[in-house]
């Protein structure tokens, strides 16, 4: 009965928390990399789609600023890729900074990236990891840091739904749970941990 309740503590410190990474990385589909490519096609012309790229950019990087010069968010990538047929954006080793509107970051990798052509749907493949740093300050005291690691992504942007059906791995300073997949839908507040789900608790600190 201690260990559930101990469980249940984690897990309630680890939901409050929770929302600001998702809500970070999500934050991505604003401005993402399709959205900031130049047309090149020239009016009057028909051109027969194939899923062959259209133009394409090495060793990138994409910056977003709000009103007042703050910097919002940035992309790196080793390529990306437009293939018209399906309007999409391909990125090679993509790496994503997001800030929030208090200065906080997060920083999500992966092996690969895929998105629509608004930035509404974004998937993340391989090794993919979202991050954010332990905030310590006037901020954000005592916050630590926290992970979600899986083999896939897939990110709903505007419907503000994050889900993965292969394992997750979250973690929060010493805390860690598992599970065979996840769905977060920020709207309802609701993260949805599938299949067999262990938590492990570590050491408070003092």
């Amino acid at each position: 009965m201690r260990t559930a309740a101990a469980l249940w503590r984690a897990w309630d410190r680890l939901s409050i928390y929770l929302p600001v990474i998702l809500m970070g990385l999500m934050a991505l589909g604003t401005y993402w990399l399709a959205r900031n490519t130049p047309d090149f096609s020239l009016p009057g012309v028909q051109r027969v789609l194939t899923h062959e790229p259209d133009y394409f950019m090495r060793k990138f990087s994409v910056r977003n600023f709000d009103a007042g010069g703050r910097l919002k968010s940035e992309v790196f990538g080793a390529e990306a890729r437009h293939f018209p047929d399906t309007d999409t954006t391909e990125i090679d080793h993509p790496r994503i900074r997001t800030f929030s509107p208090d200065g906080l970051l997060t920083v999500a990798t992966a092996n690969r990236a895929l998105s629509n052509a608004d930035g509404s749907e974004v998937q993340l493949f391989g090794d993919a990891v979202v991050t954010r740093e332990a905030t310590p300050g006037a901020k954000a005291p005592n916050t630590p840091r926290l992970e979600i690691r899986s083999d896939f992504l897939h990110l709903f942007t505007q419907a503000e739904r994050v889900l993965s059906h292969k394992p997750v791995t979250i973690k929060r300073g010493g805390d860690e749970f598992r599970a065979d997949s996840f769905e977060y839908n920020h709207l309802d507040r609701v993260l949805d941990l599938r299949g067999q789900v262990r938590g492990q608790i570590g050491p408070r600190q003092p």
